[in-house]
């Protein structure tokens, strides 16, 4: 059976038996997460739900509990703006876990304003990737247990708008730009992919980057204005050749299907896109395809460095300046 853009995220689903599988989906409340830990627990698996609102968790729960008729879901509560908060859930889950299927990490913030996290960090690159290295690398142990665990990191065609400032990731000696924040934190989220890839391929782990495409009915975006878009528009005039959006069931379709069909057994550091392996596009004005860049081992590697460093400079207490 062939998938493509309009698959539903059900149809990859329906013939599954995941019973006795154990799942983690961040940002699992709301959305692409919530859809996909829909699935997972409608076909039997386990799943932990993360998100930073215990009030919004136990909605999402109940809502999802109703849905499904399981009671294997679970809600964990964690500020990913706090590297410390989320070694706390992961030590957590270390000791209650006794294995880890897959994790799908789908938590993240788009163009917004300057901020930091806690720790210091730019506050997109912070939470859509900082915080998920470490969440992710913190539970190995548990992905190790399971037979051919997969992790599955959500990116999107705006990884085109910019690469990783390795000398000032964090926006601390160059002007902040919402949009350019955005595309470091997504190009961020394939590097990541394909770095965990190289560290873990040898013990059955496979990690895969996921663009789930220009997604309606999720809140990623309430928060801008049209004006907001305007610059985004002009950095990436392929989106506005798209005459359709796709439902949040069509957007999850290939996180399933990066986290479960056989067809990708064996295959990691791959950027997928409408349930496809991605073709190389190097070119930064359209939306589709994946730029090389983000797929090149030796800025994986030096990502994962910086990655490291960063996340022991935080919780080493160091401070970072901090730039109005």
């Amino acid at each position: 059976m062939s998938f493509d853009t309009h698959t539903r995220a059900w149809d990859l689903v329906r013939d599954l038996d995941l019973s006795g599988k154990i799942y983690l989906v961040t940002g699992g409340t709301s959305g692409l997460g919530k859809e996909c830990a829909r699935c997972l627990a409608a076909r039997g698996a386990r799943v932990l739900v993360l998100g930073s609102s215990a009030e919004r968790g136990n909605a999402a729960l109940a809502e999802l509990r109703a849905a499904t008729g399981s009671q294997s879901l679970h809600f964990e509560a964690v500020r990913l703006e706090s590297l410390r908060d989320v070694d706390r859930l992961a030590s957590r889950l270390l000791e209650q876990l006794p294995h880890l299927d897959g994790v799908i990490a789908s938590a993240g913030i788009m163009a917004t304003d300057f901020a930091r996290t806690d720790d210091g960090l730019e506050r997109q690159f912070g939470i859509n990737h900082i915080a998920h290295h470490r969440l992710i690398t913190r539970l190995l142990p548990l992905l190790r247990q399971a037979a051919a665990a997969r992790v599955v990191l959500l990116t999107s065609g705006a990884h085109r708008l910019a690469g990783i400032d390795f000398a000032d990731p964090n926006f601390e000696h160059r002007a902040y730009d919402r949009w350019t924040a955005y595309g470091q934190s997504k190009s961020a989220n394939v590097l990541f992919a394909v770095g965990l890839d190289l560290h873990l391929a040898e013990e059955g782990i496979r990690a895969l980057a996921v663009a789930p495409g220009v997604v309606a009915g999720t809140n990623l975006h309430h928060h801008l204005t049209d004006a907001d878009f305007v610059p985004l528009l002009e950095r990436q005039p392929g989106l506005r050749r798209l005459t359709r959006r796709k439902s949040t069931e069509e957007g999850a379709a290939s996180i399933l299907w990066a986290l479960l069909h056989p067809q990708l057994e064996g295959c990691g550091g791959y950027y997928l896109e409408d349930c496809q392996v991605a073709l190389s596009n190097a070119d930064p004005l359209d939306h589709l395809g994946v730029m090389p860049r983000v797929r090149d081992v030796a800025q994986a590697r030096q990502l994962w460095t910086l990655s490291e460093r960063l996340i022991q400079q935080a919780l080493a207490g160091e401070q970072r300046e901090v730039r109005p």
